[in-house]
């Protein structure tokens, strides 16, 4: 029997549901989902393993215009995915008309290889605008196949995957059948616990956060965690405490509830929050991160 393999990038502006697409997908909640704009700040690979192919899904950062050095460097995580794609996955959402950076829509417009355009979150529309956003698109992507979809309540989604199998070159696999991720467990720790910020902390606070698992003891029934939260300024540490610690409690009680169900373990987690300044455009900083790479 002959295996397919390939990699499969999904690109689009921030926010318009790629990584819920990706852990529809994979089945387990890789890249971390909020309302809030550039939740996802590196590539994430999320490996998906039949009897006869292995799809090996990418979840970019959403296209910005970059204002700071961290941001440069998440828009490289994007331009790297059009250099190993076999399938690129063009996500949009209804309503949406142009891509943030021209330089990226032109790649994809000339693009070599099958590109899926994927019109999200169609439950939010009706008949004559679909109908209107896949005319758009049709016109403006002439090399794409046009699904609508609704990642969130997996409408259509099942009948992209099946297009995406039928498109895999024919490959050995690239990684062992039993993997789920190129990523560590540290990375999902520290994803896990930025979640919680974003969903917790309004305004410049998520974003100006970046957190480091620095212990991370797996016994056979518990595993224990030490993580820092690295902030830019003092006021921002405050913020983030919280009066008699209760805000960074909080975080810690419901990143545990995740990663204890991510785990199937108990889990043990310690949260402290530090001070280290502009560290979103200091370069050795980002490169100790994983963002320059």
């Amino acid at each position: 029997m002959s295996h397919k393999a390939g990699f499969v990038n999904i690109i689009g502006n921030p926010n318009v549901g790629k990584s819920t697409l990706m852990n529809a997908f994979v089945g387990e909640r890789l890249s971390i989902i909020t309302s809030k704009a550039q939740t996802t700040r590196h590539r994430i690979l999320g490996i998906v393993n039949g009897e006869d192919f292995q799809l090996i899904l990418s979840d970019t950062p959403g296209i910005i215009k970059p204002a700071y050095e961290m941001q440069a460097s998440m828009m490289n995580f994007v331009k790297s995915a059009f250099e190993d794609a076999d399938i690129l996955i063009y996500m949009v959402e209804i309503g949406e008309q142009d891509l943030k950076d021209e330089a990226f829509f032109n790649k994809i417009i000339h693009a070599t290889i099958p590109v899926l355009l994927l019109l999200n979150k169609i439950d939010n529309s009706n008949q004559e605008q679909l109908e209107e956003q896949v005319a758009f698109w049709t016109a403006k992507v002439p090399n794409a196949e046009i699904f609508p979809i609704s990642a969130l309540q997996n409408f259509n989604v099942p009948e992209v995957f099946g297009r995406i199998i039928e498109l895999l070159p024919e490959s050995p696999a690239y990684y062992p059948k039993d993997q789920l991720t190129d990523k560590p467990e540290r990375f999902f720790v520290n994803e896990t616990i930025r979640e919680k910020i974003l969903l917790n902390y309004s305004k410049e606070i998520p974003y100006a956060v970046e957190i480091v698992t620095e212990e991370f003891f797996e016994d056979e029934n518990i595993i224990r965690i030490r993580s820092l939260i690295m902030v830019e300024r003092d006021t921002q540490k405050g913020i983030i405490i919280g009066h008699k610690g209760a805000a960074l409690k909080k975080v810690g009680t419901e990143a545990r509830a995740d990663l204890e169900k991510f785990f199937g373990k108990q889990i043990h987690i310690e949260l402290y929050v530090k001070v280290n300044k502009n560290w979103r455009s200091n370069a050795n900083m980002l490169k100790r991160f994983g963002y320059n790479q």
